[in-house]
Parts: structure tokens; sequence; C-alpha cells
């Protein structure tokens, strides 16, 4: 059996929608998580989390790449919470919500 070209150009197409999507579906879960620890960080409870929550998921939509979430947290949080506490919370929530996609996957 063959493969013709349109068959690997729809079958590369399709795996780079995919990946996109589960990209996607990392980083929100990655930017939920993060809300949720900068609003307890804050002292926020109720309604107030989940807008917060919302904020910083909205904040990944400003531009390409992680430094509108950064600069979102930044902005939000007491200075006591350092630039590296900040990226770190960020790395370890991105390893998170892969290991969850992954399982998901399986």
């Amino acid at each position: 059996m063959t493969i013709s070209m349109d068959d690997r150009r729809k079958a590369f197409e399709s795996k780079w929608a995919h990946d996109a999507e589960l990209r996607f579906q990392v980083e929100a879960r990655r930017n939920r998580a993060l809300g949720e620890w900068a609003a307890a960080r804050k002292g926020l409870s109720g309604a107030a989390v989940e807008d917060f929550v919302g904020s910083v998921i909205a904040a990944d939509f400003q531009e390409a790449g992680d430094e509108d979430v950064f600069r979102k947290l930044r902005s939000e949080l007491h200075a006591s919470v350092s630039d590296a506490e900040i990226r770190a919370k960020m790395r370890e929530c991105l390893d998170a919500a892969m290991k969850e996609a992954e399982a998901r996957l399986k």
C-alpha cells in the first residue's frame, strides 16, 4: 500500500492540529492552577477566586508565550513573592498539567 503525498499532508495537518489543541488544554490547566495558587496567596475567596482565575487565563491571550501570564501574576502578587517563586510555580503547574494530559491519553 502506498501513501500519497496528499495523504501524508493530511496526516501531518491532523497531527499538528491535535498537538496544538493539546498544548492549548495544557496551558489552560496550568493557568487555572496558577490563578488558584495566586488567589490563595492574595487571600481571595468565593467568587473573587473564580474572577481572578479568569483574569489569569485571559492574560495568556495577550501575546504568544508565557510572559503575559508572568506579568499578570507579578502585578497582582505582593513584592514578598519573588520572580523566581512565580516562575518556579509556573513550571510546577505546567508539569502537573502535562502529566494530567498524558494520563488522559493512556
